[in-house]
């Protein structure tokens, strides 16, 4: 197994989120957050955020994504730019660009674009 420095946005769940997009939500737009927020539906727009971001088991986001950590468990169509770190589950799947400071993909994923790990 595989250690990374901000590991603790593994063990957030639902109940420790004050914003959770249900999964019966479809949303079309732009999302802008200051408060770990969680995606359980479906999104298509963009995501600007100054905290985390989890997109959940059965989640499907469309979206270029800009938050401090993003935890992918569901899908994402888009870029994503994270601060801190970017973590893909082996439920998730990435198929655009990832930039942050850490990245963890896990054995199973699936990942499809280009990685830069920034400073």
């Amino acid at each position: 197994m595989f250690e990374t420095k901000d590991i603790s946005i593994l063990d957030l769940e639902e109940e420790d989120f004050d914003t959770v997009l249900a999964s019966d939500i479809s949303f079309t737009g732009q999302i802008k957050f200051a408060e770990p927020f969680m995606i359980k539906g479906k999104m298509k727009g963009n995501i600007d955020a100054t905290s985390d971001l989890v997109v959940d088991t059965n989640a499907v986001v469309e979206a270029d994504i800009v938050a401090d950590r993003v935890l992918v468990r569901g899908k994402v169509q888009g870029n994503i730019d994270a601060k801190r770190i970017v973590f893909v589950a082996s439920s998730g799947s990435v198929t655009g660009d990832i930039s942050s400071a850490e990245v963890a993909l896990e054995p199973g994923c699936s990942f499809s674009g280009k990685c830069t790990m920034t400073r």
